[in-house]
């Protein structure tokens, strides 16, 4: 029989429970093992960890990953799934189903409760008392990627890593480094908050439907503290939202969207030493935190 992690797999199934792809929940179904194994490898799953899947699909990364993680939960939206990924996740016992929308379900209660679960019943040192770490692994739709990382960011979640497969163009954006044309404010509230590592370049071929664009996929290890240190984290993501609301413009324009007057907007470049010609894609994150906390000081003036 053909392995569910090939084209052929996936068709086979697919036509056993006359299922068909959505388009509108972007359903790509992953169709290449050397893949799997590899998203797998570089979320450092280990045996004592509790592992949340965010869009199981036919359960072809959720086979892998049960089969390293202490414990699997996966997240599924789309209830025509429920036939086959009741029977592909059958032989595993340590892997359970959420249905519903990521983007309303409470990820942190979950934890919980399967801590709980695992600290009244799980023997010490097999993996099923959850000792490790929680990490979040997940084939995301294209069109709601960036909104649910930014969810499980700044929910503040209490995981270790997030190890999820992206449109390569989106990828490319969270890595970027100051100074280069895909670098903005997704790159800095990334990496804000994580260590971001490019684990695997994944084509179109390897999916089912195949999709227009390729993949990647990155590895989030979430600081112990934050990237930046300013003295508000909510002004330092205003004075990021602003400084890229015209990134073509210098940042004495751009930061117009503060609201302040422009002799205030100079006054704050000049009190972060930022030289208010440049714009807002060749800022470090030190640089952001130095500007948002002169927007803060400015801010507590005027009061």
């Amino acid at each position: 029989m053909d392995k569910l992690s090939s084209l052929s797999g996936v068709r086979r199934i697919s036509e056993h429970h006359n299922f068909r792809a959505s388009k509108s929940l972007g359903q790509n179904f992953l169709t290449d093992p050397e893949a799997v194994f590899g998203i797998v490898d570089g979320s450092d799953i280990g045996p004592d960890d509790l592992v949340i899947e965010i869009g199981p699909g036919m359960g072809v990364l959720t086979q892998e990953a049960a089969r390293q993680a202490g414990q699997l939960i996966a997240i599924e939206l789309d209830a025509k799934l429920k036939p086959i990924l009741t029977k592909t996740l059958a032989p595993f016992e340590n892997a359970s189903i959420h249905w519903g929308d990521v983007m309303k379900t409470d990820i942190r209660a979950l934890i919980q409760e399967a801590k709980d679960k695992a600290a009244e019943s799980g023997a010490p040192g097999t993996g099923s008392d959850l000792s490790g770490s929680v990490r979040i692994i997940g084939n995301l739709p294209y069109y709601i990627t960036t909104p649910i990382i930014m969810k499980l960011l700044e929910d503040r979640l209490p995981i270790a890593s997030i190890t999820i497969m992206m449109q390569k163009e989106v990828a490319d954006r969270i890595v970027a480094e100051p100074g280069g044309r895909t670098y903005g404010a997704i790159s800095v509230a990334v990496q804000y908050y994580c260590n971001v590592h490019r684990i695997l370049e994944v084509p179109r071929e390897s999916f089912y439907p195949m999709p227009q664009v390729d993949s990647t996929v990155l590895r989030l290890d979430l600081w112990e503290t934050p990237g930046a240190q300013p003295d508000s984290e909510a002004d330092f993501f205003t004075v990021v939202k602003a400084a890229f609301s015209q990134r073509r413009k210098t940042l004495s324009n751009s930061l117009g969207a503060l609201g302040l007057p422009k002799d205030r907007t100079a006054a704050l470049l000049a009190e972060a030493d930022i030289d208010p010609s440049r714009r807002a894609e060749t800022l470090s994150l030190a640089e952001f935190a130095a500007l948002s906390n002169a927007y803060t000081r400015c801010k507590a003036e005027n009061r």
